[in-house]
């Protein structure tokens, strides 16, 4: 080991645990002298320690860019969930107060649950009174799908507006019948047509 006084020991230990405590704390740029030749003790120690300083700080920029890399990934599936949702729940207005909603294919327990917040949101912004829910493009409808329309058309009728259902199938009317369920709190109409002439004829009368 090259010749040091106490003194100088020391100093050098204590810079590197001063360095070493500064990578702990997030701060890889801190380095200890390596004046000392490598064959020494002290040099080899201070070399080593800068090179672990060096290795830690090159692992915490791969995991900052990984974490960058993901959250932007994490971005893009959200907006393209945000899509898919907005295609899976097209609202249109389809008269100033009057808005219609075409569901398509099975509506489970979070599919409608999204359904109903965003046909709210939209009732409450364009101030709403009249929803047509059309479900022409459903095939089957069983006791938890009916119980799904009937809470959207309660919570519609929440904030003022009308909420009425379209375009059941003969074969759906059939199993809704043989199946004992009970469509008492929805209003229905044949087609999208009936329901917003009924619409009009209430304006009239």
């Amino acid at each position: 080991m090259a010749d040091l006084n106490e003194d100088d020991l020391e100093f050098r230990i204590s810079n590197m645990l001063v360095a070493l405590a500064d990578a702990a704390s997030g701060n890889f740029d801190a380095r200890v002298e390596t004046d000392l030749p490598s064959d020494d003790l002290v040099g080899a120690l201070s070399r080593a320690v800068n090179e672990m300083i060096a290795s830690l700080g090159d692992a915490e920029r791969r995991r900052t860019q990984l974490r960058h890399e993901l959250e932007t990934k994490l971005g893009t599936i959200e907006a393209q969930t945000t899509a898919i949702r907005d295609l899976t729940t097209p609202i249109v207005e389809i008269w100033e107060g009057v808005l219609g909603l075409p569901v398509v294919g099975m509506v489970d327990t979070r599919r409608s649950v999204e359904m109903t917040e965003a046909l709210l949101a939209v009732v409450n912004a364009r101030r709403s009174k009249f929803v047509v829910v059309d479900i022409t493009g459903i095939d089957v409808m069983d006791t938890k799908t009916v119980d799904h329309f009937i809470r959207m058309t309660k919570a519609v009728r929440l904030l003022g507006a009308r909420c009425v259902l379209s375009g059941i199938h003969p074969d759906i009317a059939q199993t809704i019948v043989h199946m004992g369920l009970s469509m008492d709190e929805l209003a229905t109409h044949a087609t999208l047509r009936d329901a917003l002439q009924s619409y009009v004829t209430e304006l009239e009368a």
